[in-house]
């Protein structure tokens, strides 16, 4: 059984809107953000939700971190070890260590901080992994800044330590000085994707105005069609009423003095492709996935796509460090409980083909550069 157990969730945002402000995009709270508050998952969830390229930008990242394998030096070890991460139980429906390693990785990536738990049956064997909602738990330091506790609250409000603290696993990405909780991949964003949310709603707004067709129907009665004004309004409204609803094309008849004109036929949409684009060129700075792999059509050269790949390597080369720590406590727990005391080591799978070309080359080059030193020093 888990030790964080769900409670319910009073903080919610709240959105006010001031008389005569306009309309707004759907994800209003992003304009009133202020870091480091109650409110800040749920602002992280509602920029994953509300722009497709972050939420894609994450997804993609915990795919190209890549798979991995263990490896220990006993064939009976190994054989119990890899039975054990490809079946272990993860979560209510999730099967195998990748699955909670993924979890785990897009949780750390979006909020900065990552808590996962190893649950133990009756007997004292692992039963499962489970990802914990950050919401359940709170990391408190106390006197010695060089230690977490991690605790949870129980139904009257009171702050427990769990009793396992062992079997709770716990990464974070660049945490600041004297704080516990990492800093999120998405830090930073709110600002510019509050300006991207009210292009993109404008945009949306203009269309409807715009793109919808709307008709002013005008009629000017003469002098002597005063008395009989109102009923020949009536007339028109209904036939051109009739007429706009026809499915198929119809024409409209009317007698005397009637204008019809398109309303914002004459406006003109503003031009949004500049300014989107310089968001989203700080939206993929900040997030470091080079614009092809998010589908953006920006024009570039092989040389600059072969150093944004680099720039990723190295990225994915940071995570992967910071999940080994996870996987390290999962598996020597693991071998613990069974009484096997082997070593075991964790390999990750290449993340390209590009990358194994380049080392490739790169050791062929320094295999001839030694057989030249050493024909020079024979010489």
């Amino acid at each position: 059984m888990s030790w964080f157990q769900k409670k319910k969730q009073n903080n919610q945002i709240q959105v006010y809107t001031a008389a005569g402000s306009g309309h707004s995009h759907p994800f209003a709270a992003l304009s009133r953000y202020a870091p480091l508050t109650k409110c800040e998952k749920q602002l992280y969830r509602s920029l994953r939700e509300s722009v497709p390229v972050i939420d894609a930008a994450i997804y993609k990242i915990v795919r190209l971190v890549g798979g991995f394998h263990v490896t220990c030096s006993s064939q009976s070890a190994q054989h119990q070890l890899d039975s054990f991460l490809h079946n272990v139980r993860v979560n209510a429906a999730g099967c195998g260590i990748e699955s909670f390693i993924c979890s785990y990785a897009e949780q750390m990536l979006t909020y900065g901080t990552a808590i996962g738990e190893i649950v133990l049956d009756s007997s004292g064997n692992i039963a499962a992994l489970y990802n914990s909602d950050l919401d359940d738990v709170e990391l408190v330091s106390d006197d010695n800044p060089l230690q977490v506790k991690i605790c949870t609250t129980d139904t009257y409000g009171i702050q427990k330590e769990i009793p396992y603290p062992d079997l709770v696993m716990c990464s974070t990405i660049m945490p600041e000085p004297g704080k516990v909780y990492g800093t999120s991949l998405l830090k930073g964003l709110p600002f510019v994707t509050d300006i991207l949310l009210k292009i993109l709603n404008a945009i949306g707004t203009n269309w409807d105005r715009v793109g919808n067709v709307r008709f002013a129907v005008t009629y000017k009665p003469q002098e002597s069609d005063r008395s009989f004004t109102k009923e020949r309004i009536m007339l028109i409204a209904e036939e051109w009423s009739r007429a706009m609803k026809s499915r198929e094309p119809r024409d409209f008849i009317s007698a005397g003095d009637v204008s019809i004109k398109a309303i914002g036929a004459d406006n003109q949409i503003p031009d949004s492709e500049i300014p989107v684009r310089q968001i989203l060129e700080q939206i993929v700075a900040k997030l470091s996935i080079p614009p092809f792999l998010l589908g953006l059509c920006w024009s570039t050269t092989e040389r600059m796509s072969s150093q944004q790949a680099d720039i990723l390597t190295s990225e994915l080369e940071y995570y992967r460090r910071i999940l080994e720590a996870p996987i390290r406590k999962i598996c020597s727990t693991f071998l613990s409980i069974n009484g096997l005391s082997c070593p075991f080591r964790i390999e990750w799978d290449s993340i390209n083909l590009q990358d194994e070309v380049e080392l490739a080359k790169a050791r062929l080059y320094n295999a001839q550069a030694d057989k030249l030193y050493r024909k020079e020093n024979e010489s």
